[in-house]
């Protein structure tokens, strides 16, 4: 007889099975970056530099419609469990992916990322996921290999979308949609239920949505610390997916063949660096000294691009950027450890949201900081303007980030004798 989604057993096979969600989801994005300058271009019929507003404004509505959908996912997961969440916004994805390739107005492009903001919570959910199945201990190790997988994903995807998208801009886009349509299959025959019901909470309204959710962690100081802190180093982050691929064309002159496999590299590194220094690192080092190494080499790494000058520069720059990859899942340790686990989803709900919101900003302050310093009426031409205030902003996450720990301290000292 078959058990029901929430009877069946989430064993050691589980893990894999969300892994191997948030590595196909993201090589389904990773694809269609390379090509998402080309394809405004064409629909806007702009130059590239005219282009970083309109692609600034694309990822604005991913983010607005991110923003508001991800608390309520989140309480729905908490609701009626993490696969049914799961498997949703996967589905969502392949829709948006579709309505995206077949796009012949900006408005129809537009469309296709709202829906995708909506359906946008696929690591969110899977961070609970991971939540619900580990030891406090053992969680930074488990997010680290989340990481590992968003950067497999990120490792094949832009490098084939930047194939794809030299036969045709709008290939990879067809591609996408159907990795994440094998996705949704593969996880509605699989994936098992991770969320006991004894542990699921009912929704209440003021908490199921992104003003209630930031609200309600408000009121610990703890967390809130490290969710400003989490939220402002997301936001320097835009940066890279907001304005590499446009970055790119402007300063390099890379065709979208050179985005997806520079694209390639970065994630290749941040793969490498997740799945094999995180666990040592946090064994040796604990998540604190962890992610502040994390953050001070994004300081030193994002000014060190804006001032590369030259591709190879660019290139070299990218497996020491890498290192500064341990940060994240450090601070979502640290974030989960203080937070009670049938409130896991919640949490992760505030983080999408805040990340969300940092979303919505980001790609547009970084699109306009590109554009106003390298569109033809320009005084000033520095194309690495965007990157050297990443590095300044990720600088300034440093102060949150400890009071964060400092407040923290008495409960991560009884996690670590546990």
């Amino acid at each position: 007889m078959m058990t029901s989604d929430s009877a069946r057993p989430h064993g050691k096979n589980a893990f894999f099975f969300v892994i191997v969600t948030v590595a196909l989801d993201m090589m389904a994005f990773g694809l269609i970056i390379p090509v998402i300058p080309t394809l405004i271009q064409d629909l806007a019929g702009v130059p590239p530099e005219n282009a970083t507003l309109w692609i600034g404004a694309l990822a604005g509505t991913y983010a607005l419609f991110n923003f508001f959908a991800g608390p309520v996912l989140g309480a729905l997961s908490d609701r009626f469990g993490r696969r049914p969440v799961l498997l949703g916004s996967i589905a969502m994805l392949s829709l948006d992916f579709l309505i995206m390739g077949l796009s012949t107005t900006l408005a129809i492009l537009f469309l296709g990322r709202a829906l995708s903001g909506i359906g946008g919570a696929t690591v969110a959910t899977a961070n609970a996921y991971i939540a619900d199945t580990t030891e406090p201990k053992d969680r930074a190790k488990a997010f680290g290999k989340i990481g590992a997988a968003f950067g497999f994903g990120f490792v094949f995807g832009p490098v084939l979308g930047g194939l794809l998208g030299e036969v045709d801009p709008r290939m990879p886009f067809f591609v996408a949609a159907a990795l994440a349509g094998v996705n949704f299959l593969y996880g509605l025959l699989v994936l098992p239920e991770s969320l006991a019901p004894e542990n699921r909470r009912p929704i209440q309204l003021a908490r199921a949505n992104p003003f209630g959710a930031a609200r309600h962690f408000s009121k610990l100081p703890q967390v809130s610390w490290l969710l400003i802190a989490g939220g402002a180093y997301f936001f320097a982050h835009t940066v890279f997916p907001a304005t590499w691929a446009i970055h790119g064309e402007i300063r390099y002159d890379w065709t979208p063949r050179e985005i997806g496999l520079s694209l390639g590299l970065v994630g290749l590194g941040a793969s490498l660096v997740q799945a094999l220094m995180m666990g040592p690192m946090i064994k040796r080092f604990g998540p604190v000294r962890t992610a502040t190494f994390g953050l001070c080499t994004h300081v030193v790494t994002m000014a060190a691009y804006a001032f590369a000058f030259t591709p190879w520069m660019a290139l070299l720059i990218i497996p020491f950027n890498a290192l500064g990859g341990v940060a994240t899942p450090a601070i979502n340790s640290l974030m989960s450890t203080v937070t009670p686990r049938n409130a896991q989803g919640e949490l992760q709900g505030a983080t999408a949201s805040l990340n969300a919101l940092a979303m919505i900003f980001g790609p547009l302050t970084m699109n306009a900081v590109l554009y106003f310093a390298t569109h033809a009426g320009s005084s000033i031409q520095f194309p690495g303007a965007a990157f050297l205030l990443a590095s300044a902003i990720t600088a300034l996450v440093l102060i949150p980030f400890f009071r964060g720990v400092k407040a923290n301290s008495a409960a991560l000292a009884a996690a670590d004798a546990a």
